[in-house]
């Protein structure tokens, strides 16, 4: 599909859960994803056990994918302790991988975490008592905080925030109530309150809710691929959200009066650590 010249498209599923044998299983889906959108999201739980045997398998059928990829990491692309190995294969496929970062894509800003556990609300667990629990809790902040780097980094008048873990108790309604603390935390909104953005993309939760919004009205979608695949049986399993592209200035007309144009002044910008 030719780009638009007047919306950006982005196509974004998670939990895709790759294992050794999944070869082939996948490619039909990104190449209509990529045939669809301008760019594609992966919401983590990317591979089933965080092997690079599954990662690698992962990138082959992400080879049908022409268009940008940007992706975080799920809890199950830690399971083996070596969620590096994961990151290094996406990468040379030439995946971008987020971990508390930020990129642009079609003028459009994305921040990217895998977010943590910790519950919504009043039913958020708190850093009292043994120092597990403190860590725990810890663990959730941190999460938080990098979610807020990446947020403040962005410059871009369109953003996306891209998480494993959901930062509101909407989309993960209709899972058991007994693990809502285990599905994601409330930390994780505070910073999309203070740096808003126009959408928000998590997965995990696989008998969730597809979309609710945030305290601030932002749309929170569930793109857990179990959860599309069973909610939307005759659609593609993922989202396909699109961004108005920000119209260009208009260059103020010359004046018929003016008779010499100003010698303009070149400022050379200051050093940056990200140059």
């Amino acid at each position: 599909m030719a780009k638009s010249a007047s919306t950006v498209r982005f196509a974004a599923v998670g939990d895709l859960h790759v294992t050794k044998d999944a070869g082939g299983t996948l490619r039909a889906l990104f190449a209509q994803a990529a045939e669809a959108a301008d760019a594609l999201l992966l919401c983590g739980d990317l591979t089933d056990y965080g092997t690079a045997e599954e990662a690698h398998v992962l990138a082959e059928e992400l080879s049908v994918v022409k268009v940008p990829i940007v992706a975080v990491l799920g809890n199950h692309d830690f399971e083996s302790g070596t969620p590096e190995v994961v990151v290094e294969a996406l990468t040379k496929a030439g995946v971008r991988v987020l971990d508390g970062e930020a990129c642009e894509i079609e003028g459009v800003g994305i921040a990217g975490i895998k977010g943590f556990a910790g519950g919504f609300g009043r039913g958020s667990l708190g850093a009292w008592g043994e120092p597990a629990i403190k860590m725990f809790v810890q663990e959730a902040l941190h999460e938080a905080m990098k979610l807020e780097s990446a947020l403040a980094k962005l410059r871009t008048p369109r953003k996306i925030a891209l998480l494993h873990y959901s930062p509101i108790a909407g989309t993960v309604a209709g899972e058991p109530v007994e693990i809502f603390p285990f599905l994601g935390s409330s930390r994780l909104e505070e910073p999309l309150l203070r740096y808003p953005v126009d959408a928000v993309f998590h997965g995990h939760a696989h008998r969730g809710t597809l979309e609710a919004k945030t305290i601030n009205g932002v749309p929170v979608f569930n793109v857990a691929r179990p959860l599309l695949l069973r909610s939307r049986p005759d659609e593609p399993a993922f989202r396909l959200f699109e961004l108005a592209r920000e119209a260009p200035e208009a260059t103020p007309p010359a004046s018929a009066h003016a008779q010499h144009a100003p010698t303009p002044t070149v400022v050379q910008p200051a050093a940056s650590a990200n140059a």
